[in-house]
């Protein structure tokens, strides 16, 4: 079983109360699945702002898509959880193809085993004594439980050794390749042979692959900066053929893949090889997509010819302040969006009437609480109407609710509920 599914159905039996923002007076007290099946509006059934809401339609569209994208290409997707933390959504990408979901440290790990995860890529490096400890538990109690995480030194593999001992199991370990001006990873070839040389002889691990981070070598799609990634990419299939002999695995893994290059990983990590490999992409983000940051540079938002992804996530807010002709001041801030990779794109007006129009105007800052929303001279935005934003970067907006709705419309038809 790739999760446990009756640990994600029991989500819904949680109740709802006052921890969880944006959410009716009315349901605190009753199950989440007992809110999701009463179906509630978002505007006459009492739910207050600021709200972010996913689109249950736009949600399966971009599962869909990549998991068709993927299993087109002849590769297996690792989705980054860390982007929503959602095990309701890790059960959706499993029942879309996915083959693992990708962690980030030992406390993300803990959720996914919370709700029975069986694959697990750990995309960083694990050194911890703590961590190792209860990884090594972990694995010696769950036969089927399958991790991997990534090593980059030497001296990151003597610690791993020294923490882990004599395990029952060894620790999966992916060579990871950086490049200078990167993130983590072995900066050369000849480092990272060193390390998985390293790992090689290590009684604690066993080498099973090489992984990669492209995402941090570029933000854009010029052309320069895809030139940047093929570049990268070449070298890491090199790092592969130089340490084919040390693998511990009849199938070494192969990955990499953010949300933004993932179509020249896929090129990449699928060109012929002359042994048998596993191609893993990891990108996250693709679940709910954006209209910001990945709008502009996914390869399924930025034009590539093919059915592109849509935005899943919808910012509500509330006018409560018109100080002047020309701005309006509304009831969301940092504390409820994302504004580390732009900021909140007006899209939509609701009057107090219900009828919905364009929105004009754009946000110029954020404070804490507050939205300032600079309009046209025309403006007919008034105190009391509700605005619906687009929002950029979902990595950094799942982390803000506890408990977002999901939505045909209006209507509310889902709850999902993140840990973080």
């Amino acid at each position: 079983m790739d999760i446990d599914r009756d640990a994600v159905a029991a989500i819904r039996r949680e109740h709802v109360d006052w921890r969880f923002k944006g959410l009716p007076a009315s349901t605190f007290g009753t199950s989440l699945g007992e809110v999701a099946d009463r179906r509630l509006d978002l505007f006459a059934d009492g739910f207050v702002g600021p709200l972010v809401v996913l689109d249950a339609a736009a949600l399966e569209h971009n599962l869909a898509t990549m998991s068709a994208w993927c299993a087109a290409r002849g590769v297996l997707l690792a989705p980054h959880g860390k982007t929503t933390m959602a095990p309701q959504l890790f059960a959706r990408q499993f029942d879309h193809g996915a083959w693992a979901i990708t962690a980030a440290n030992v406390s993300q790990l803990r959720v996914y085993r919370a709700f029975g995860v069986r694959r697990v890529l750990l995309a960083n490096q694990l050194v911890d004594p703590a961590g190792l400890a209860w990884l090594a538990a972990e694995l010696a109690a769950d036969p089927s439980f399958e991790f991997t995480c990534w090593v980059d030194s030497v001296a990151g593999v003597r610690r791993m050794t020294e923490a882990l001992g004599s395990p029952e199991r060894p620790v999966d370990v992916l060579v990871e390749l950086g490049a200078p001006g990167g993130r983590t990873g072995a900066r050369d070839l000849a480092t990272a042979v060193e390390v998985a040389e390293a790992a090689a002889q290590s009684p604690a691990l066993r080498l099973a692959g090489v992984g990669g981070y492209e995402g941090a070598l570029a933000h854009d799609a010029s052309a320069p900066a895809l030139s940047a990634v093929d570049g990268y990419l070449g070298v890491l299939r090199e790092l592969v053929f130089r340490i084919r002999d040390l693998f511990e695995v009849d199938e070494p893994i192969v990955t990499g893949g953010g949300s933004a290059y993932f179509d020249q990983v896929a090129a990449a990590l699928t060109a012929p090889w002359p042994f048998p490999v596993r191609p893993v992409l990891r990108s996250g983000a693709y679940i709910t997509h954006d209209d910001g940051f990945y709008r502009g540079i996914s390869p399924l938002g930025r034009g590539a010819g093919e059915q592109p992804f849509r935005s899943a996530l919808r910012a509500w807010a509330q006018v409560t302040s018109k100080p002047e002709p020309e701005l309006a001041l509304l009831t969301m801030g940092k504390r409820d969006a994302s504004f580390d990779e732009g900021l909140p794109e007006p899209q939509v007006v609701r009057g107090r009437d219900g009828v919905e129009r364009p929105a004009t105007g754009v946000v110029t800052a954020l404070n804490d609480q507050h939205t300032f929303l600079r309009l046209p001279a025309d403006s007919t935005v008034e105190v009391g109407d509700w605005v619906g934003f687009g929002l950029s970067h979902p990595c950094t907006v799942f982390d803000k609710w506890q408990l977002l709705p999901v939505v045909d419309g209006t209507t509310v038809v889902d709850l999902v509920r993140t840990y973080f």
